[in-house]
């Protein structure tokens, strides 16, 4: 019987799995190479020496695409003069703290024959092992070669094999196959003449995706049998990451870059309006944010949508204050429901998203607005003209026009400004409760705010209301279908992807709108490691 049962499951996983729709074709995206992010280069350096490593220096800074994000934009920069010089003064840095007398012994597994002279086995040993792990592959003869000659004219000037091998960890560190991640391809043998990325380039787009590091000694080591090429094992390691703390790591990465959580640093208010305002609630905005959505998405594995209409949160003393909230613990982070009447539901009525869309000294539903079109549901506001004149939206103690509202009706019946204000404005107000720094609030000057308002003509009375009426527009999904597909392979969409996004919208659907099942979806899919064939192919 249980062998008839076996049998009978067998035949049927055969069937449904001949029944599943087959995978939208994609020609993929052309070979290319992404420089690492800061948190990329830092994320490696621990995993391959160690917590304790110290990386001191500065990083060029990457340009977000015009509504793109950051990860994107990685593909499109390389290494300054003046950054190739930091890279370099660290990559020594870092060789010296790896081989000093505390660390060495984890590292350099041999010992040289006389630590006063060349051992050129030795330092071959040390430099294959490390050089593995950096360059996310194994060094080619010609690059290991070069290091242990380099070692070996050090070590002969030097006297000292210790300092010789530093120098060549050191070049290790500061060249492009570590600084930065290169798609390497190989014929495809299922696609003749076209090409596919090697094993190890394919574990390096996984573990940067699902774990925003270099990737580990397992998944090398499936690159090395070309395992990683057959389905079962892709699917076997993209579960085993994916059940992995490291996960949440990179959601985190993931939503600081489409939410443009960067700019907290630069964000000011002005201190005398907003007293509350002080270092640590700034410093706690985007933690709070990014904890609603890790608790949500991955905690709870909710749907996606929900994160515009939950009450659920997490709350600091500090953040107490802004939200008026009593917070009985004097430090650290505890969890919390805003109540039916406060207001609140959802991202767009934290204070991260309130306080970094408006004003240093008032609010601004046209940033707000903007912010998300652009941020959340993919959707480009063009940039006002440069002559536009801002002064009575800025009088804020006109008594003609007591509320924001209107100041902004009054400033949009010039023609030049009515395009980006009819797409802005009618959402936007919608916050208008909420002060520059997220303060509830019911009146402006003396003059009750309205928050109604509607989202391509879904009308919304409240802040909630509008939060549901996001969460309820086809867009917002998309937009994160979009955007994590970006992040994931750290390029611009390419054409001749589009109908593979299509199609991996309605699977997101399928699965409940679930981050983690639409993640593992990419990361299994064939789509997601495809390359496009080079300009002039013809195939």
């Amino acid at each position: 019987m249980m062998v008839a049962r076996t049998v009978i499951c067998g035949l049927a996983a055969i069937l449904l799995a001949a029944c599943e729709p087959a995978e939208t074709e994609t020609s993929g995206a052309p070979a290319g190479m992404r420089r690492l992010t800061e948190e990329q280069y830092r994320n490696a350096i621990a995993d391959i020496f160690g917590a304790d490593i110290e990386v001191a220096g500065r990083f060029d800074p990457i340009v977000r695409p015009a509504h793109g994000l950051l990860a994107a934009g990685t593909s499109e920069i390389s290494v300054s003069p003046a950054g190739f010089e930091q890279a370099y003064t660290m990559a020594n840095s870092i060789a010296g703290q790896v081989l000093d007398a505390g660390h060495r012994d984890a590292f350099l597994t041999c010992t040289p024959a006389d630590a006063t002279k060349p051992d050129d086995v030795c330092a071959r040993t040390f430099f294959a092992s490390v050089g593995r792990l950096l360059f996310r592959r194994p060094l080619t003869d010609e690059e290991l070669m070069s290091r242990v000659a380099a070692a070996r004219r050090a070590t002969e000037i030097s006297g000292n094999f210790i300092q010789g091998v530093t120098l060549g960890l050191g070049s290790l560190l500061a060249s492009p196959s570590f600084l930065f991640d290169v798609d390497e391809t190989e014929p495809d043998p299922d696609r003749a003449g076209q090409r596919r990325l090697t094993a190890y380039a394919k574990a390096s787009r996984l573990s940067f995706f699902l774990w925003n590091t270099t990737p580990d000694a397992e998944l090398l080591d499936a690159a090395a049998s070309s395992a990683i090429h057959s389905a079962k094992e892709l699917a076997r390691q993209v579960d085993r990451l994916m059940a992995a703390p490291r996960l949440e790591g990179a959601v985190r990465t993931f939503f600081a870059d489409m939410l443009g959580l960067e700019a907290i640093t630069n964000l000011v208010k002005d201190a005398t309006l907003y007293p509350a305002f002080v270092r640590a609630v700034k410093a706690d905005m985007p933690e709070q944010t990014l904890r609603t959505i890790v608790h949500h998405l991955l905690t709870k594995n909710g749907d996606y949508r929900d994160l515009f209409t939950t009450r659920e949160t997490f709350i600091t003393r500090a953040l107490g204050l802004i939200y008026q909230v009593p917070v009985p613990q004097q430090t650290g982070w505890m969890p919390y429901t805003f109540s039916d009447d406060s207001g609140r539901a959802g991202l767009l009525t934290l204070m991260n998203f309130l306080a970094a869309n408006s004003h240093d000294g008032r609010t601004s539903p046209t940033l707000r607005g903007k912010a998300l079109r652009e941020m959340l549901l993919c959707q480009a506001v063009p940039i006002p003209p440069g002559d536009v004149d801002f002064k009575l939206v800025q009088d804020t103690n006109n008594p003609n026009f007591k509320t924001t509202r209107d100041r902004l009706t009054a400033h949009r019946t010039a023609a030049t400004c009515a395009g980006c204000h009819k797409i802005t404005d009618p959402i936007g107000l919608g916050l208008e409760v909420f002060d520059t720094v997220g303060v509830a609030r019911t009146a402006e000057n003396g003059a009750m705010i309205d928050t109604s308002g509607d989202l391509d003509g879904v009308p919304f009375a409240t802040p909630s209301e509008l939060g549901r009426a996001v969460r309820d527009n086809p867009a917002t999904a998309s937009c994160l279908v979009h955007r994590i597909y970006e992040y994931a392979i750290r390029w611009p969409i390419a054409d001749g992807e589009r109908d593979w996004i299509k199609s991996l919208e309605q699977d997101f659907g399928k699965d409940g709108y679930r981050l983690k099942a639409l993640m593992r979806r990419i990361a299994v899919s064939k789509a997601f490691y495809r390359i496009a064939p080079a300009p002039g192919n013809g195939a």
